[in-house]
């Protein structure tokens, strides 16, 4: 059983991103292009003083469009090749299906993943223990990508409405929220806006870590039980409640 889900994992892994990595390279500078464009504007327009937070911004950034392109990805496989089909009629549930699908994105994003934490290594110092409270950060954020962008595609009927979920989705998630810049920058009338957003308490957790905003142990707490919460339900709404074997 393991054996065979591996396989099924490692399947997904070179069809949807080895193949394209090797076969299509230019693909690779279009997930480099929005969170550095961001990290850029965002580091000239402050003079350079948030670009440490910027950093840690744009590793939220790319966790989280990875994972709701994957919406994308699984569209085309199931609409254009219909290859969800050949899926739904074998022993392979959503769960792997899932998993495989969440682990190409993450080998696609290889490049752009290491050259950001480049940059969070040279600007963003943080302790042993920081780096690994980001590392699980950044797993819960895009736990919940992957589990919204399954749940788009699988009741997405045409990939041209994936690219409507994607526009709507970026700026909602990653551009608007304070992911680039500290939450105290906005006006107290709309602050509490953003709290709609689990990409807010997820900048906010890894924020702290660097020390470029202050949380008391309570606040940590109610942050983290807050984006699990959220990246639970989703979860649980993307193998429960998708159309999966009724598409």
């Amino acid at each position: 059983m393991i054996r065979h889900r591996g396989s099924q994992i490692y399947a997904s892994i070179l069809v949807n991103s080895l193949y394209a990595m090797v076969n299509y390279p230019i693909m690779l500078i279009n997930t480099l292009l929005a969170p550095l464009s961001i990290l850029a504007v965002v580091t000239f327009a402050s003079h350079g003083t948030l670009l440490p937070v910027a950093a840690e911004g744009a590793l939220i950034m790319n966790m989280v469009t990875s994972g709701t392109a994957m919406q994308g990805d699984l569209s085309h496989l199931k609409n254009d090749m219909r290859l969800q089909d050949m899926v739904v009629s074998s022993p392979t549930g959503p769960g792997s299906y899932v998993v495989g699908m969440a682990l190409s994105q993450i080998v696609y994003s290889v490049p752009t993943i290491s050259l950001l934490i480049i940059f969070n290594i040279l600007f963003v110092h943080l302790s042993v223990v920081g780096a690994f409270v980001l590392f699980l950060d950044m797993a819960a954020i895009f736990t919940f990508a992957v589990s919204l962008g399954f749940f788009l595609s699988t009741i997405s009927t045409d990939i041209i409405q994936t690219w409507a979920f994607s526009g709507i989705l970026a700026p909602i998630l990653t551009t608007i929220p304070p992911v680039y810049y500290p939450i105290s920058y906005i006006p107290l009338p709309y602050r509490y806006l953003a709290y709609i957003s689990p990409t807010t308490y997820a900048a906010q957790i890894a924020q702290s870590q660097a020390g470029f905003t202050v949380l008391t142990l309570t606040q940590t707490f109610e942050y983290w039980i807050i984006l699990i919460a959220i990246t639970v339900v989703f979860g649980y709404i993307a193998l429960k409640r998708s159309r999966w074997r009724d598409v």
